[in-house]
């Protein structure tokens, strides 16, 4: 995989983290859980999907360009905070501040990495 790869991997993701936070954000307002098989099991499925390809290819990318401020151990952590965002936003009874917690971690991290592939 090269860079421009990993850049539009990196970007999906950063899209899908958007998504979980506007969906966790209309189930607060609405009170209302999302539909298990219309809405959470897909979109956390494409979110696993691009998790699954992203994730090994970011470590290496990591460990070849050894970028400041960012370390294998945020990227796995990434991996599993969005794997679990992506599933907890639709449930309007997920504690706000563990969601927006792990939601600005995510958003972190990928803008670090947009930012440092940019710069290659």
């Amino acid at each position: 995989m090269d860079q421009r790869e990993l850049y539009l991997l990196t970007s999906q993701l950063y899209e899908y983290n958007q998504q979980a936070s506007q969906h966790f954000q209309q189930g607060r307002e609405t009170g209302v859980e999302g539909d298990f098989y219309k809405e959470v099991k897909p979109f956390a499925d494409a979110v696993k999907e691009c998790v699954v390809r992203w994730e090994p290819e970011a470590v290496k990318w990591l460990l070849k360009n050894k970028p400041k401020h960012i370390y294998p151990l945020q990227i796995k952590n990434t991996a599993e905070n969005i794997q679990m965002v992506s599933v907890r936003a639709f449930f309007p009874s997920t504690s706000l501040k563990k969601m927006k917690d792990h939601i600005q971690s995510i958003e972190f991290v990928l803008k670090r990495m947009l930012d440092e592939l940019e710069d290659k």
